[in-house]
């Protein structure tokens, strides 16, 4: 049996549904609790998620960082986490890059990002599977893989030192992602001539 059987405009069946007609429950929420009107989003203008990274980020180039963009659209953002890994890796995921602490007013990480573990504006980095900080460009042995950059947005600042690992910065991190971003690029390695 049809929960409606009359006309009723549309907005209203759409609430009739959500409080009813499907078991559904409409509950008053905070408006600090609301989810953010854009969507957490994570570019680059090197290449679009999915695309191939160019050599120039790469071990066949000169290895730089590409620039990374993204929005803020949480108030209660306090700072920002990055992990660039390799899940292509043969033994194990292959981690290229970390950087912590990074200031809720920063919207962008810079092309050529400094490899020091600690910089003037309270940003850290993290240690990487090339056991270095910094970062480390796409170099796979052979095949193509895929690079995630994934960008946390933390409801704290992280009281950590530089040159975490990765699991040490997930286990610092836990409870206080308010949310994630993603962005992959692919690579496969030039044939030595």
């Amino acid at each position: 049996m049809a929960c409606l059987k009359y006309f009723v405009p549309v907005i209203f069946i759409s609430l009739l549904t959500l409080s009813g007609c499907h078991g559904g429950s409409i509950k008053a929420t905070n408006p600090d609790e609301l989810p953010a009107i854009a969507p957490f989003r994570l570019t680059s203008p090197a290449f679009k998620n999915g695309d191939t990274i160019p050599s120039l980020y790469t071990c066949d180039s000169i290895n730089i960082s590409p620039t990374l963009h993204w929005n803020n659209p949480f108030k209660n953002t306090e700072s920002f986490a990055l992990i660039m890994d390799d899940p292509d890796a043969s033994l194990t995921t292959w981690v290229h890059w970390i950087v912590y602490n990074i200031p809720a007013s920063d919207t962008s990480l810079t092309t050529h990002f400094p490899m020091d573990s600690t910089l003037v504006n309270g940003i850290k980095q993290g240690y990487t599977s090339f056991r270095t900080t910094g970062y480390g460009g796409p170099c796979p042995p052979d095949g193509i893989h895929r690079y995630y950059f994934k960008l946390y947005a933390l409801d704290i600042k992280l009281e950590a030192p530089a040159r975490l690992t990765k699991s040490q910065l997930l286990t610092v991190m836990k409870g206080h992602i308010l949310a994630e971003a993603d962005l992959m690029g692919k690579y496969k390695k030039k044939k030595n001539t």
